[in-house]
């Protein structure tokens, strides 16, 4: 569930700080009747979204287990693969995110509404997409509803964030806020990761399903069953890293290695240039 939020939370607010931007470059050069057009951009977005996310789903379920194994597995694979590629995308773009965008809408202006509204549309549903790539991996295998709880939970935070921060009532340090939820969904991607790859265990696409490495689902069990599954160890690191309590030794070492190349190259500080950078923000007033 904690997974899930900060997935939301972070791609909600790039999401949010993007709508942000539109509109307040439309405000500042006196163009507020055509925020319309951004508005119907964004709609359409995310009309996609649930479009794409619907039909995946009912074809989803339409598979026999191992091709569903095997689908799932891959996509969450797909989805550890574009959490870090988010994650290194906005460290390295972010500073001029805000001017990127509004040279896109000062050119779409002359265009007219329907560049607009695309400009719109592209931007937040790319967004859109790579947030709907990343939870359905991990809210289509759930037995219950906390993955999609958390997900929603974390998209209405960052909306109300980004209301927020467009309206002047507080100051966020996006540049920390990115820093730590990145470090974070690290931690996350790399359970993502082993749930995949046990999941094409599962489908007997890789091997080594019967060769656990550690089980700290019941810590006061000798064994794991799933009578015992529920041991308060087990079910921590399940709901907030997606980390899985019995993994197999591929799915430990995948993990590890994982965690150890990707956070030190996230953590690292960035190379100084001999031309100072001017530190712009996302989002300035």
């Amino acid at each position: 569930m904690l997974g899930n939020f900060l997935i939301g939370l972070r791609e909600g607010l790039e999401a949010s700080l993007i709508v942000t931007i539109l509109i307040a470059y439309l405000v500042k050069t006196d163009r507020r009747r055509e925020i319309r057009y951004v508005w119907m951009g964004v709609v359409a977005a995310f009309a996609l979204v649930i479009a794409v996310f619907t039909v995946i789903t009912i074809a989803f379920d339409q598979l026999s287990f191992r091709a569903q194994e095997g689908v799932g597995g891959s996509l969450s694979i797909l989805a550890a693969v574009l959490v870090t590629w988010m994650i290194f995308w906005m460290r390295r773009t972010a500073r001029g995110l805000k001017r990127e965008l509004e040279a896109e809408m000062a050119a779409a202006v002359t265009m007219g509404p329907i560049a607009l509204a695309t400009v719109a549309f592209l931007t937040v549903g790319r967004e859109g997409l790579e947030t709907a790539a990343i939870l359905w991996s991990t809210i289509i295998g759930a037995t219950d509803a906390q993955p999609f709880i958390g997900a929603t939970a974390g998209i209405a935070v960052a909306i109300g964030l980004g209301f927020l921060i467009y309206r002047g009532a507080i100051k966020v340090n996006l540049g920390k806020f990115f820093t730590i939820t990145g470090a974070l969904l690290i931690v996350v991607a790399a359970g993502v990761l082993a749930y995949g790859l046990h999941d094409l265990q599962e489908a007997r696409f890789l091997p080594g399903l019967a060769h656990t490495a550690f089980d700290i689902s019941n810590p006061t069990a000798a064994g794991w069953s799933p009578q015992n599954a529920s041991g308060w160890m087990g079910t921590l690191l399940k709901g907030t890293i997606n980390f899985q309590p019995d993994p197999t030794w591929l799915q430990a070492i995948a993990w590890l290695s994982y965690l150890v190349v990707v956070l030190p190259l996230y953590l690292r500080k960035p190379k100084a240039t001999a031309t100072p950078v001017k530190d712009e923000r996302v989002l300035t007033s």
